[in-house]
């Protein structure tokens, strides 16, 4: 067990660059943005409406009339905003990650030194598999719940300036629900990313050069192909299932929260929805999130995954070169 927790250091400290300071590069960017965006309003006689996943300008009207507990969803859709904007840069982060945890070993030699050493290829595959699932989205989403805090602050010093009281907004709104929600959520990104997870770590270790092509031009053409014998009239295989479970599964699953959807990419018209009607505790509810276990796509998926992820194992006591 200490030997996997210190793998998984060894991963943090390796790749802490995409890790911790892109979610909090971009948490930060957010806030100063909403700091400047609020000093130009008020500047300018409120003629900027600050948005940061709601109006400010509208949270002040709902206060100001009395609508606390609309003005709390308002807030807990701020929280749902600062949260998502790191998930989107997780997913290029952890993509790339993955297709080089095993590749760049090989390519700089590396793989040499890490097999001089008592640790199992096992053990180093599963904790970059582990780190792809729970240690980056537990970070980002600290780091983004962070952020939201300091933006309560400034929200509420600025209610404060402005004569309103900011007690009652804030009570009104569900930050630590939400937190513990959106934390609940973490599993159910973790076994629904394990085909793409299985996919990426696979090809890093058994091609010799070039795994973004293999791992994502390989599944495009043979989506492309199967498109052209499906226009000649051969047999093919459905195009929506070929698109939502087999592509989006292999290429997309890392987004967090795509389990949301339906099919490829209907995971953004589901939380976009879900933040136009402030349902966002529903939506995040355990029972919500963990009926997805009782799905059939969920378990293919987790046992495509371990299946990939037992052949990448497989592959890294094989391979240790690539080419030059």
């Amino acid at each position: 067990m200490n030997t996997f927790s210190w793998l998984l250091k060894r991963e943090y400290w390796e790749h802490r660059g995409g890790f911790f300071w892109t979610p909090f590069w971009i948490s930060a960017t957010i806030l100063l943005f909403t700091l400047l965006g609020i000093i130009w309003a008020e500047v300018y006689a409120s003629r900027i409406n600050v948005q940061v996943g709601v109006s400010l300008e509208s949270i002040t009207q709902m206060v100001s009339s009395g609508q606390i507990d609309q003005a709390g969803r308002a807030l807990d859709m701020a929280y749902v905003s600062f949260a998502m904007v790191p998930c989107i840069a997780l997913f290029f982060v952890l993509f790339f990650y993955l297709l080089g945890a095993l590749y760049d070993d090989r390519r700089d030699r590396s793989v040499l030194f890490w097999k001089s050493l008592p640790v199992g290829d096992t053990a180093t595959v599963l904790s970059k598999a582990v780190s792809a699932m729970f240690v980056a989205p537990l970070i980002a989403l600290v780091v983004s719940t962070i952020a939201f805090a300091l933006f309560l602050v400034v929200i509420g010093t600025w209610a404060a300036l402005h004569g309103i009281n900011p007690l009652p907004l804030l009570a009104a709104s569900h930050p630590f629900s939400l937190f513990g929600r959106m934390l609940l959520t973490i599993p159910a990104d973790a076994a629904w990313a394990l085909p793409t997870i299985g996919w990426l770590l696979f090809w890093s270790a058994f091609v010799r050069s070039k795994p973004f092509l293999w791992a994502v031009i390989l599944p495009v053409l043979i989506f492309v192909a199967n498109t052209w014998v499906g226009a000649l009239g051969l047999p093919n295989i459905d195009r929506s299932v070929l698109l939502n479970d087999v592509l989006a599964r292999l290429l997309f699953g890392i987004v967090p929260g795509s389990w949301l959807g339906d099919g490829a990419f209907s995971w953004l018209g589901r939380n976009a929805a879900m933040l136009q009607s402030g349902s966002v505790l529903d939506n995040l509810s355990p029972a919500t999130v963990y009926a997805k276990f009782a799905t059939a796509p969920m378990w293919i998926g987790i046992l495509a995954g371990a299946a990939m992820i037992g052949a990448a194992i497989w592959m890294r006591g094989r391979r240790i070169e690539t080419a030059s």
